[in-house]
């Protein structure tokens, strides 16, 4: 370790022994520089420097469109390895960060609880953090974080516990810590396959990524609520300023995807919801350190295809241009780079593309930039949360055969690490915006900031007034909600209609005759947004308001038409499956409403079999329902009721085995015509029988099941089995494991 190093981790140790405040406000106004001009920075550099870069330095590497810049927020030493923020109503920035997240190639000691929550606050408002401490110490890689009023909510890697924080005596540290949800379970997986998210949606929930959960916040707990189909994604999660939801997947390169509907209906994606052509990627150096190796690299020797999509944000601010509204960006921290999607409807359809050709929003030539999240900001402008290190991958891909560790050795990437920046997006001419007091001000104040043009003062002075339950402001809401002239709000806009909507719904206190009045708002996303909250009624199959939603049958909106599909599903009164029926039928074969339909029907089957056979097609599931059947009057004898042998080794385990997990070949040549010999260097006492005999459908549902149950393989279909017969037709002897590797 350089001496460098151990000055900045004397001064860490010290600051948190202390518990002081420290103010680390720089003088050099060379901090205060923003990133060059997109015509400063080469369209390509092919041999970067993997070199550690002083915050200055680094802002002298981006390449953005004219007119954009970044400003430095936060670096070390005041932050090290940040990867979530937060802001509370004040704007008081609490930052996660993963200190022991792959300090060396080996990953060693990271799960150490050795990481924290920082405090930042920038106490002259100047866009920069002057004042920190550490909030919350020794902890095992935080990585949720939600502020509920003067509380921090906090979840921290391997566990599904969260736990909330607070500061009582105002010196920065929290000292109170209370339960808000304690499954007290080992959460499985390495840590970039564990959640994330803990996002307080417009429609009150909080969801987040992987788990088939979401939460409620009431008195003080989370209380869950399960996700039929599953949830989504991975690493990051945004909403719209309708409460769309936007995931993405690093691990199956899918730069994003479930958002289409909520996904508490169910899953709905389409193949033409963006092109091939979006999942390429456009660095501006040479990037030598991707996972995949050399198939994702182009003959430059640039990332061709998106690998560790993370971090996405609707941008929902209003201190930035506004054809910036209302687009994704997502982070590719390999490429060091950030994509901008525009975001269509396609009469109900959401599709994506990227804002330009063949180049990024964002893009670095410093081989240390690692963005890993971003946020719409307090002021208005847009948050970038750089890890700013070397090595961006988990231990399970380095390892010493991987093809990254000799090239994280090569450019010496190990080495850099314990940095970290948080930017702010900023543009020419355009002040960001003033430092809110949401925490302090009074609920009709608060009221007011539902009409605000930024998507942030919204959504925090919804949870706010949900947070304080209070009642004095219910008529104001409503005033709001339906449109009236009221003392709240000057100008009354379609989003504050819609988010008085659900605040008033966050305060229990939503009626009827708000409900059906909305249903006949002008605006279409106050119309879907009163479909949803339909639902309370529908639940007790209320027949009046089946009757009021019958009127938008035949709505101009496939968004709003679809809503009422997915909405009228929780209903078990036979008028509310007829509108259903009606609006599908009228649809003349409409693929977005008959998918929906379809992914509603999912739901159900996930509901009735559970997660992995609800999602299976109906003919799929009866196989392995069949084959279960089977097995289990048939093959335990052998291989035991749970597919792992028994002790007196009658037969080899079938859970995890190569023949059931390989292709479909070895498994259906095995139950045609059986199996002798040595098997994996184990001899047993009989051999497998040939089970030809049976007809296709039969082998295809012992087969399917097994393959499900043991090895977590897709089902073989009668198809399959008629075409092994035909392959090996004549054969009269079993097979050898010698002859089956030879295949």
């Amino acid at each position: 370790m350089n001496k460098k190093i151990w000055i900045v981790c004397i001064l860490t140790a010290f600051i948190t022994i202390t518990c002081q405040i420290s103010r680390q406000k720089s003088t050099d106004n060379t901090l205060r520089r923003t990133a060059a001009s997109v015509e400063a920075i080469p369209a390509f550099t092919p041999n970067p420097s993997p070199a550690y870069l002083t915050p200055e330095q680094s802002l002298k590497t981006f390449r953005l469109p004219k007119g954009y810049h970044l400003e430095l927020v936060a670096s070390e030493p005041m932050i090290h390895e940040p990867v979530a923020v937060a802001w509370d109503g004040n704007a008081r920035m609490y930052v996660a960060e993963l200190n022991t997240y792959m300090q060396d190639v080996e990953g060693t000691g990271e799960h150490e609880p050795t990481s924290r929550v920082m405090l930042l606050e920038d106490t002259d408002n100047d866009g920069r953090m002057d004042k920190s401490s550490v909030f919350i110490d020794k902890m095992l890689l935080p990585r949720m974080l939600l502020c509920v009023g003067h509380e921090l909510l906090v979840n921290e890697t391997d566990t599904y516990n969260i736990y909330s924080y607070k500061d009582t005596n105002g010196d920065g540290v929290a000292d109170v810590k209370r339960p808000v949800y304690t499954p007290d379970k080992k959460a499985p997986g390495n840590l970039e396959h564990q959640r994330s998210g803990l996002e307080w949606n417009v429609d009150n929930w909080i969801y987040t990524t992987v788990d088939p959960v979401r939460f409620r916040y009431s008195k003080g707990k989370l209380v869950p609520d399960s996700i039929p189909s599953g949830s989504n994604g991975q690493w990051g999660l945004t909403h719209d300023n309708f409460g769309r939801l936007f995931f993405s997947s690093a691990g199956g390169e899918v730069p994003a995807l479930g958002f289409q509907i909520n996904p508490v209906y169910g899953r709905l994606e389409f193949n033409d919801q963006y092109t091939k052509e979006f999942n390429e990627v456009w660095p501006i150096i040479k990037t030598p350190d991707v996972e995949g190796g050399l198939k994702r690299l182009r003959a430059d020797t640039t990332l061709n295809h998106f690998t560790a999509s993370c971090g996405q944000v609707i941008f929902r601010g209003d201190r930035l241009p506004g054809d910036l509204q209302g687009d994704l960006l997502i982070s590719e921290p390999v490429g060091r780079l950030i994509r901008r999607a525009k975001v269509i409807d396609k009469n109900g359809k959401i599709t994506l593309e990227n804002a330009y050709q063949k180049e990024e929003f964002i893009a670095s030539t410093d081989m240390n930039f690692r963005v890993v999240n971003m946020y719409t900001g307090p002021d208005g402008n847009l948050y970038l949360v750089d890890m700013h290190r070397g090595i961006i991958q988990e231990g399970n891909w380095t390892g010493p055969n991987s093809y990254l560790r000799p090239q994280i050795k090569r450019y010496g990437l190990d080495k850099n690490i314990q940095h970290g920046r948080i930017y702010r997006l900023v543009h020419d001419g355009m002040k960001p915006g003033p430092k809110p007091r949401l925490l302090d001000e009074p609920s009709k104040k608060l009221v007011s900031y539902l009409n605000h043009p930024n998507g942030w003062w919204r959504d925090n002075a919804q949870k706010e007034l949900i947070l304080r339950n209070d009642q004095s402001v219910i008529a104001g809401l409503k005033a709001i909600a339906t449109g009236e002239a009221n003392s709240y709000i000057k100008t009354n806009s379609a989003l504050g209609r819609l988010h008085a909507l659900w605040t008033l719904e966050g305060l229990d206190a939503l009626d009827k005759g708000i409900v059906t009045g909305a249903l006949k708002d002008q605006d279409t996303e106050v119309r879907k947004a009163a479909v949803r909250l339909s639902e309370v009624y529908l639940r007790k199959n209320d027949e009046q308001m089946i009757d009021q939603l019958a009127g938008l049958k035949m709505d101009a909106s496939n968004d709003v038409k679809m809503q009422l599909i997915l909405s009228l599903s929780y209903s078990k009164s036979p008028k509310a499956k007829s509108l259903a029926t009606e609006i599908l039928s009228a649809s003349n074969g409409n693929e977005i409403l008959a998918r929906a339909q379809k992914s509603i029907d999912k739901n159900e089957d996930s509901k009735k079999f559970g997660l992995r056979l609800g999602r299976l097609d109906e003919a799929d599931r009866n196989l392995i329902l069949n084959g279960s059947v089977i097995y289990k009057s048939l093959c335990t004898a052998c291989h035991g009721v749970d597919g792992k042998g028994l002790l007196s080794k009658t037969a080899p385990p079938l859970v995890g085995s190569k023949r059931l997990g390989k292709g479909k070949d070895m498994a259906l040549r095995i139950l045609l015509h059986g199996l002798s010999g040595p098997i994996d260097g184990e001899t047993y006492p009989s051999e497998m029988p040939a089970m030809g005999d049976n007809d296709d459908q039969w082998i295809a549902s012992v087969l399917s099941y097994v393959r499900h149950e043991f090895v977590n393989a897709p089902p073989i279909r009668p198809a399959d089995v008629k075409s092994a017969r035909e392959q090996t037709a004549g054969r009269n002897k079993s097979w050898t494991i010698t002859e089956l590797s030879g295949m």
